[in-house]
């Protein structure tokens, strides 16, 4: 139990502490205080089924003992060496991530999370390439240090410019919301072919990467069509491009697939992770670089190096993580269960006037929600507010459901351990929410 009240616990957290992404007078948050599963409760006993797992890195569930009881080894046996030391969890989880990841990706640079992932991948590509520029997405978010926000292309990153130089931004394949006006129907692919275009006026020679999430995720979690992936990977192999995925949300089962481009047989140069890596136990982040990347640094100074790199508490819990995943069958959970929950998103944006669309992978889906089907208008601005989506997150909230909105996208990324009747309840809360606003 806690030992200090919902109220104290709140007030101590907004008079002492920053909350992220807040105006801070207008935080209201939830004094949580225990976890189990799918669930967790506040101060006063109250119990939130999970529908985001957190910030979707909670993938495994709150408090699963398998890496609850490998923490507790590692931190009686060594919590910190400096990382030129070596450790075996170091060692050990190294070799786990080259036997998942696809191709030929193999050598670890671990961080603490996935903005200092895509910063390391930045360094290393442009290093490796010789050369200065990178392309990513406007609809992308890669993380909130100076380099990664660069590479993010949402709202987010307009406070932080003037950033580094060289990062181009290109369309998203954002099929509802064509950028080229096309339909599904009468797609023409040119969120792909005028990447290349880009690329041509860029200056191929310039160009050191193409970064790009494997599913696009808090900006409107995008799935690509089925050949944007192979495409990419054949245009970057045509101009000596690097390609780099970035995994720290679409990662770790949360597709189905262990990794998201598992789904159309990509195998990047560089895979950048965090979130499930450790489903949010200890911060944990890698670098994952491609055996002729890695083979380039073995007579190459290596540019990179942070205090908490190969934490030996946080590649511990990523070992016990990674078993769990495929002790407990969450990967095979999440693409069966994916399945279900894809044909109950369709039924729920056929029957709700205010559900633009659906779009889902495994246990990775939003709802866009609009004000009116024909004209498409948003029911809030990107990455604003408005009435009718605040009374949304409002009667979640007091019915006990837990998930990540932003702007008029409703997230439903649960952890892989749900159960259907769980997925029911949730969504069965999210209809009724739907229907105040209807």
């Amino acid at each position: 139990m806690p030992t200090l009240s919902a109220q104290e616990i709140i007030r101590l957290n907004r008079e002492y502490t920053f909350f992220s992404w807040s105006v801070q007078s207008a935080v209201d948050p939830i004094p949580a205080v225990r976890g189990e599963g799918v669930y967790f409760w506040d101060a006063d006993g109250k119990r939130y089924l999970d529908f985001s797992s957190q910030l979707v890195n909670l993938n495994i569930g709150h408090q699963h003992p398998k890496v609850v009881r490998a923490i507790q080894e590692q931190a009686a046996q060594l919590c910190f060496v400096q990382p030129a030391v070596a450790t075996e969890p170091r060692g050990r989880l190294g070799e786990l991530l080259a036997q998942i990841t696809p191709g030929d990706l193999k050598k670890s640079f671990f961080c603490l999370g996935g903005a200092e992932a895509n910063e390391n991948a930045l360094k290393i590509a442009r290093a490796y390439t010789g050369r200065h520029k990178v392309i990513a997405r406007y609809r992308s978010y890669h993380g909130a240090t100076h380099g990664a926000m660069a590479l993010t292309g949402d709202y987010r990153r307009w406070p932080a410019e003037p950033a580094i130089p060289g990062v181009i931004h290109v369309f998203d394949p954002y099929c509802y919301r064509c950028h080229f006006g096309w339909t599904r129907d009468t797609c023409h692919r040119e969120c792909i072919t005028h990447i290349e275009d880009v690329i041509r006026f860029e200056g191929p020679q310039n160009i050191a990467a193409i970064f790009m999430e494997g599913v696009t995720g808090s900006n409107g979690l995008i799935v690509p069509p089925d050949d944007y992936w192979p495409r990419m990977r054949e245009i970057c192999d045509k101009y000596g491009i690097l390609l780099v995925s970035d995994e720290v949300m679409s990662g770790f089962g949360r597709t189905g697939k262990w990794f998201a481009v598992d789904h159309w047989g990509v195998a990047p140069d560089i895979i950048t992770c965090a979130k499930g890596l450790t489903s949010g136990y200890v911060p944990l982040g890698a670098v994952i670089v491609s055996e002729k990347i890695a083979q380039y640094f073995e007579d190459k100074m290596f540019w990179g190096g942070l205090t908490y790199s190969s934490h030996p508490l946080a590649c511990a819990a990523a070992i016990a993580t990674l078993e769990v995943y495929q002790e407990d069958g969450l990967i095979e959970n999440a693409a069966t269960l994916g399945q279900y929950l894809g044909q109950r998103l369709e039924d729920i944006k056929a029957r709700h006037p205010r559900v633009g669309d659906v779009r889902y992978i495994g246990l990775f889906s939003v709802i866009e929600l609009v004000r009116d089907k024909g004209t498409k208008e948003p029911l809030a601005p990107w990455g604003g507010k408005s009435a009718e989506v605040n009374q949304i997150g409002a009667f979640l909230r007091e019915n006990g459901l837990f998930t990540f909105i932003n702007g008029h996208l409703l997230f439903i990324t649960p952890p892989l351990c749900i159960n259907q009747a769980q997925l029911d309840e949730g969504l069965d809360i999210i209809e009724r929410a739907l229907e105040l606003v209807e």
